[in-house]
């Protein structure tokens, strides 16, 4: 008989990250990945994660941040704001759209995403568990472009009751270079500009940033604060929220 080869079945060990689509867009290599554990434990879920460029970006284990980045955005609007609309900066593994598609308060949600391979993943591929009832959703508008660039085009000056900005890891950490200058003082007036009187900036990050916090008043940007969301491991990611004059 054959030596057998240790494998994922006999040493019950997680198996490796295995690639489910890998493309090269305009912006570099995007990655879908699923990992899990062994075969026949129901137990333990696969989680699909992205990577881009390299660099993890996020995955389905968890989400409870970017649904709070949805709920906090919310919480702070004006009382008695009917309808709001929110723009969401980043698809991702789905779960801000998924959470502001749960909230029936929201009158409007639209979605700006670069990636055509994550748009693809949500619509047809194995991201739909998380996305599909959202999509489904007439509330739902999917925006096939980049967010810096949509935010400054003079085409499309629809204005947002919430802003909740999710594409990099931080504004101390972009994905890549061209994200620096959402963060940056033209960007945040960009920002600005796009929102409704009270209108709510919610940015999701990894980390806590002060220089960021200060950016946003400089901006013009009232009532800045940094909420902390506690992760299963390591520091708490948060939402840096900030409000536009009345």
């Amino acid at each position: 008989m054959a030596p057998v080869t240790p494998t994922q079945e006999t040493t019950g060990a997680p198996a490796a990250p295995r690639t489910i689509d890998r493309r090269e867009g305009p912006y570099g290599e995007v990655v879908l990945r699923e990992r899990g554990g062994p075969p026949g434990t129901p137990a333990t879920p696969v989680i699909y994660e992205i990577i881009a460029n390299g660099c993890f970006l996020m995955d389905t284990s968890d989400g409870r941040s970017e649904r709070r980045l949805i709920d906090a955005a919310l919480d702070a609007l004006p009382a008695g704001r009917t309808d709001p609309a929110v723009l969401i900066g980043g698809l991702g593994v789905g779960f801000s759209l998924a959470r502001a598609a749960q909230e029936p308060r929201w009158g409007r949600i639209v979605v700006v995403e670069r990636e055509e391979a994550v748009i693809d993943w949500h619509r047809t591929g194995p991201l739909s568990a998380v996305s599909a009832a959202a999509l489904a959703d007439p509330r739902s508008e999917i925006l096939h472009t980049d967010l810096v660039a949509h935010l400054r085009t003079e085409a499309s000056r629809d204005a947002y009751d919430a802003l909740c900005l999710d594409i990099d890891n931080g504004p101390d950490w972009t994905v890549t270079e061209d994200n620096d200058s959402l963060y940056s003082p033209g960007g945040l007036a960009a920002c600005r500009d796009r929102l409704t009187p009270g209108g709510v900036l919610a940015v999701w990050s990894a980390q806590p940033s002060p220089a960021f916090e200060e950016a946003l008043r400089n901006a013009g940007f009232n009532g800045v604060q940094t909420e902390e969301i506690p992760v299963v491991r390591g520091v708490p990611d948060v939402v840096h929220l900030a409000r536009k004059g009345a």
